[in-house]
C-alpha cells in the first residue's frame, strides 16, 4: 500500500490549485521534513498544525522562497513551480502572512500597501491611485480603514486585514495565514473569520495554520498533520474532533487536556488593596493564599497585564496596597518585587521574557546572577548544571546551551523563560499568556508544570485569553473588565464559559 504521507489521491490531484509533493528539508543536525506533501483547492481553507518543531515553519517558508527544498515538487495549476526568493513566490500568486506582522509602524496603511512598488505616472507618486485601489481592496473585505491611517494606530485585527489586503493587491492564489489570531480577541477573531470565509468564496486557496484548534475545526474543510517532520495524518474536519487532532499532533493518548490537581490551600501570601494606576487599574482588591492557582481573564484591554505588571514591580501604582505575607511592601522596581519573592513570565516572550540574540544559558542566567557567581566571576560549570537539569526535567528542544533564543521555537522559548524563573525560586509565580502560539503538547507540560508549583506550596497567578484554560485550570478565577474586578469565580468547575464571558463583556 502506498505511503499516505507521499502521495495524494486521484480525486485530490485532479482538483488541485496547489501541490506540494514529496518536500524535504534539511539542516545541520536536524530533519525538518521527511517526504511531505500536501493539496488546496481553490476556495478551500486547508488546516495545517503540528507541535512546535514539527515543520510546519519549514514547509511555509519553502513555499514562500525563503528556504529552498533538498527535494520535492511544487506545483500552480499544474504548472511546476521554482521557487527561489519571496519576490518569486510574490510573482506567482503566493501570499504569506506571517505570525509577526511585516508592516512599518510610522508609515500610513497605503504606503505599508504599496512599500517596494509604488504606482508612478510619468515618473511621480500617483497617490490618488494607490488610493483608489486601496480603497476598493478594503471595500472587498468589507472592513472601513481609511489608506492614510499610520497603521501605530490600528488595532492587532486591523493590522491582520491590512497584511491581507497586502497579498490581494499581488491577485494572490494562494494566502497562507500563520498563527492568524494568535493575540486577537474574541469578538476579532469571529470578524476575521467572515473575512476569511469571503476570500474562499472568492476561489483563493487558503493555508490555515493555528495552535487553536477550535478555529481549525470551524473554519476549515480538511486539515493535514504534522509530526516531527512527517505528515502523519489528513482528517475531513467534518468528521473528526478536537481529542483526535491532539492525539495525532502529539503521537500519544492525552487523558485529560487540562490535568488539574487539587491541593490543599495554605495561607495567604499575597493581598492586594484598592490598586490604582492611571485609568487602567481602578481600585482593585483581593486576596491569593499558597498552593492555589488564582486565574485572572478578561477581554483585551481589561487590565489584566497591568495589574501583573504593579504586582511584579515593572509599574508603580497611583495609590493601594501590596501585601505579602501581611506585611505591606514598596514595590516600585522588578528588582525589588524579585527579592520579595514574586517573579512575572510576561505574555511577550520575544521582547520582554528572552534576549533573542543571546544564548540560552545568558537568558537562563539573567535573573540568577548572585547564584552563580563567587567574588565577581560567574561559574560557567554549574550554570551549566543548572540549565541541564531544567533542559531534561521540561524536555526543551535544543542543541545546547549554547544556542541562541531566537532558534528556539515559541514552546521551547517559553521553557526557557520557565527555567529561569524557576531557577529563581520564587513563592509568587505570575504566569500572563503562558501558552499564547505554542501546541498542545507544550501546554500539556506547562500545565503540569503549574500542578507541581501549587503543590509545592506556590501561589500562581495565571492570567489567560483562552477560557478553556482558565477553567480547567484555575481553583478560583477573577473577571477583569475596564481596569475594575467584575467578579470573582469560587468554584471554576460549576462555571462555564458564557457565564465568564458574560461577567467580562458586559
Amino acid at each position: 500500500m502506498a505511503n499516505r504521507s507521499q502521495h495524494l489521491s486521484l480525486e485530490t490531484a485532479s482538483a488541485a490549485l496547489l501541490r506540494m509533493d514529496n518536500i524535504s528539508k534539511s539542516f545541520p543536525g536536524v530533519k525538518a521534513l521527511q517526504d511531505v506533501s500536501l493539496d488546496v483547492r481553490g476556495g478551500e481553507v486547508l488546516g495545517v498544525i503540528g507541535e512546535n518543531g514539527a515543520g510546519k515553519s519549514t514547509l511555509i517558508k519553502i513555499l514562500g522562497g525563503i528556504h529552498s527544498a533538498d527535494a520535492g515538487s511544487i506545483k500552480l495549476n499544474g504548472r511546476l513551480l521554482q521557487l527561489a526568493t519571496p519576490r518569486q513566490a510574490m510573482q506567482q500568486g503566493i501570499g504569506i502572512i506571517h505570525q509577526e506582522f511585516n508592516l512599518i509602524p510610522f508609515l500610513s496603511v497605503r504606503e505599508n500597501l504599496f512599500l517596494g512598488r509604488s504606482i508612478q505616472r510619468f515618473g511621480i507618486l500617483s497617490r490618488r491611485t494607490e488610493q483608489h485601489l486601496a480603497n476598493e481592496i478594503f471595500q472587498k473585505l468589507h472592513v472601513a480603514i481609511d489608506p492614510e491611517t499610520s497603521v501605530s494606530q490600528l488595532s492587532i485585527a486591523e493590522r491582520q486585514l491590512v497584511e491581507i489586503a497586502k497579498a490581494l493587491l499581488m491577485e494572490v492564489k494562494v494566502l497562507v495565514m500563520d498563527e492568524p489570531t494568535a493575540t486577537l480577541t474574541p469578538k476579532e477573531v469571529d470578524y476575521l473569520a467572515a473575512r476569511i470565509k469571503e476570500l474562499s468564496a472568492q476561489g483563493i486557496g487558503i493555508i490555515y495554520i493555528s495552535h487553536r484548534l477550535e478555529e481549525v475545526l470551524e473554519l476549515t474543510q480538511r486539515v493535514v498533520v504534522l509530526r516531527d517532520g512527517h505528515r502523519v495524518a489528513e482528517r475531513k474536519t467534518n468528521t473528526t474532533h478536537r481529542r483526535e487532532l491532539i492525539e495525532l499532533m502529539v503521537g500519544r493518548d492525552i487523558a485529560n487536556e487540562f490535568p488539574k490537581i487539587q491541593t490543599p490551600r495554605g495561607r495567604v501570601r499575597l493581598e492586594v488593596r484598592d490598586l490604582t494606576w492611571r485609568n487602567r487599574v481602578k481600585k482593585v482588591s483581593f486576596q491569593a493564599n499558597a498552593g492555589e492557582v488564582l486565574g485572572i481573564t478578561g477581554l483585551v484591554g481589561a487590565g489584566r497585564t497591568e495589574l501583573a505588571r504593579l504586582i511584579a514591580g515593572i509599574e508603580v501604582p497611583d495609590s493601594g496596597t501590596i501585601l505579602i505575607d501581611n506585611q505591606p511592601v514598596c514595590l516600585t522596581t522588578p528588582r525589588q518585587a524579585i527579592e520579595a519573592g514574586i517573579c512575572l513570565l510576561t505574555e511577550d516572550r520575544k521582547n520582554q521574557g528572552l534576549i533573542l540574540k543571546h544564548a540560552a544559558n545568558e537568558n537562563f542566567t539573567v535573573p540568577n546572577l548572585d547564584r552563580f557567581s563567587q567574588n565577581g566571576l560567574l561559574s560557567r560549570r554549574r550554570i551549566a548544571v543548572a540549565l541541564g537539569d531544567y533542559i531534561q526535567k521540561l524536555q526543551i528542544k535544543i542543541s545546547g546551551p549554547t544556542q541562541k533564543a531566537a532558534q528556539l521555537s515559541g514552546g521551547n522559548q517559553q521553557k526557557l523563560v520557565l527555567a529561569k524563573w524557576l531557577e529563581r525560586d520564587c513563592d509568587i509565580v505570575v504566569i500572563d499568556e503562558p501558552t499564547r502560539g505554542i501546541d498542545v503538547g507544550a501546554k500539556y507540560e506547562i500545565y503540569l508544570l503549574i500542578n507541581q508549583l501549587v503543590a509545592s506550596g506556590k501561589l500562581v497567578i495565571l492570567i489567560s485569553s483562552e477560557l478553556p484554560e482558565i477553567l480547567g485550570l484555575s481553583d478560583r478565577i477573577m473577571v477583569m473588565k475596564a481596569g475594575c474586578l467584575a467578579g470573582i469565580i469560587e468554584d471554576p468547575r460549576q462555571s462555564s464559559q458564557k457565564e465568564l464571558m458574560e461577567m467580562a463583556a458586559f
